[in-house]
């Protein structure tokens, strides 16, 4: 009996001390996991710096280029981590992508949209903010375009870790403004584009959330509120997906695919309606049968939308990478240019290697850190089902065409998260009507209480908070990182 006794203690101590150790075990690798990211993005950042000696040789300033291809490499890293959750996050919140096939599908797609589509020739002064006559000699430009890539990459890099999607072209303005203003003074900064791209802070969210919010508006009246939900969809749904449809073809001729082929307004025009078209007559026998045996309920509704939604990311994510990505390695290639002799105020092409750091960086990027903020999109500002990430993505692109056809400065990424935004604010105005409306029909009916009214708001304030006021310091806070980069520069240059 006794010896019984000592072997169940014994037992009950080998469990406990083996408990331990797996706890021991998983808390290490709970606390190594980040480690082990930031050690392959070093390797990347490395590899990409001698990639860039091996490819320059003994050319003039070799060893400029490579410090600036190892800061486009930290940069696209960043890009990758911040900016692409704006197309997959939604799909990731509606849960109709798992987040391991989310990165997959953006990788691929942002990785062809950049090497397939993207922009061959950059302005070396970025979109004309600073004058090309302002900088003086080659050495200084290069000096400042290092200022702007180090100085955007480390704001965006701290924008992912505090949880905000920015832009970042934005960044990129503000770093190359900042490092011009400290080169050249006040009067090398073209003032009224700067203007425009401050609108853009408010226009961007604005447009994009009303339009989000009017796409959901009409799949509630139209599909969502009516009697007979099913035969509402079958009506609805194909004509919604060829929208989308058109919207995306159109947007790809006009901007994803204009490095590929050049068309005037008129043909893609044609083709986003021949699209369209066909795309509707064809989705309609496809959501018929799809909608067979569903249940008249709400939750039926998301089986139609998830295919177009999980579509529609994926086309976000090409012409991302056929636009944002070049806008953000144009530093770098400016800087290569300038090396190796070409004028401060000529437009230079992007040697492959630069795009392959950019197409490169934004996937492992994404795979790294991209998570973090994919969530915060997806799920932390307002909840998200297919219906609802279906308007955000399909405002994107009408937004960012409508844009481009009235020659508003928008950000792709604050159009997105304020389609984000749009969607939630409409979904409170839409609860807050309908329980006003009950009261009226229900006047015995009990008030609620400021706790549950705080209950019932459907975006969460600080989060919202906190991504505007990333937003706004944006241009500023990469315009002083610049200026203090390029003021150590001069001080260590002596």
């Amino acid at each position: 009996m006794a010896n019984r006794d000592f072997q169940a203690r014994h037992l009950e101590t080998l469990d406990r001390d083996l408990g331990r150790f797996s706890n021991l075990e998983l808390a290490t690798g709970y606390v190594t996991r980040p480690m082990v990211g930031f050690g392959i993005a070093l390797v990347f950042v490395v590899l990409a710096a001698l990639a860039a000696a091996l490819l320059l040789g003994q050319t003039p300033n070799v060893m400029v280029v490579v410090v600036a291809a190892a800061l486009g490499a930290y940069m696209a890293l960043n890009i990758g981590a911040n900016d692409v959750a704006n197309n997959m996050g939604p799909a990731v919140g509606a849960k109709a992508l798992t987040m391991g096939g989310a990165i997959v599908i953006a990788a691929i797609c942002e990785t062809l949209g950049a090497l397939l589509a993207g922009s061959d020739v950059v302005d070396t002064i970025s979109k004309g903010i600073i004058g090309p006559g302002t900088l003086g000699t080659p050495e200084q430009f290069i000096w400042a375009m290092m200022a702007a890539l180090l100085s955007s990459a480390l704001w965006v890099n701290c924008a992912t870790w505090i949880g905000a999607p920015v832009s970042t072209t934005h960044a990129v303005v503000g770093g190359v403004m900042g490092a011009g203003i400290a080169t050249a003074g006040f009067g090398a900064v073209a003032w009224p584009t700067m203007g425009a791209i401050a609108a853009s802070w408010v226009i961007s969210p604005l447009l994009g959330g009303v339009v989000a919010a009017g796409l959901l508006w009409f799949i509630k009246a139209r599909i969502i509120y009516q009697p007979d939900k099913i035969a509402a969809a079958r009506l609805w749904v194909p004509v919604l997906v060829g929208v989308m449809a058109g919207t995306f073809a159109l947007y790809l001729v006009m901007k994803g695919l204009k490095a590929v082929v050049t068309v005037s307004p008129l043909v893609a025009g044609v083709v986003a309606i021949g699209v369209g078209v066909g795309v509707w007559l064809l989705m309609i026998p496809v959501i018929r049968r799809q909608s067979k045996g569903l249940e008249n309920r709400n939750k039926s509704l998301k089986v139609l939308f998830a295919i177009p939604l999980i579509v529609s990311a994926a086309l976000l994510s090409f012409a991302h990478g056929a636009n944002d990505v070049a806008n953000a390695i144009g530093p770098l290639a400016a800087i290569v240019a300038a090396s190796q002799g070409a004028g401060v105020g000529d437009a230079v092409a992007i040697p492959f290697w630069v795009m392959l750091i950019g197409a490169v960086g934004i996937s492992f990027g994404l795979f790294l850190f991209g998570p973090k903020l994919i969530r915060m999109v997806g799920s932390q500002i307002t909840k998200l089902n297919p219906m609802r990430a279906y308007c955000v993505a399909l405002s994107a692109a009408l937004t960012v065409i409508l844009a481009s056809w009235l020659g508003l400065p928008v950000s792709s990424t604050h159009i997105a998260v304020g389609a984000v935004f749009g969607v939630g604010f409409f979904r409170e105005w839409d609860s807050e009507r309908r329980l006003r409306n009950m009261r009226i029909a229900l006047p015995s009916r009990p008030q609620l209480s400021p706790e549950e009214r705080r209950r019932r708001k459907l975006v969460r304030r600080s989060h919202f908070m906190t991504i505007v006021a990333a937003w706004i310091v944006t241009v500023p806070m990469t315009a002083g990182l610049a200026a203090a980069v390029v003021a150590g520069i001069r001080a260590v240059a002596g």
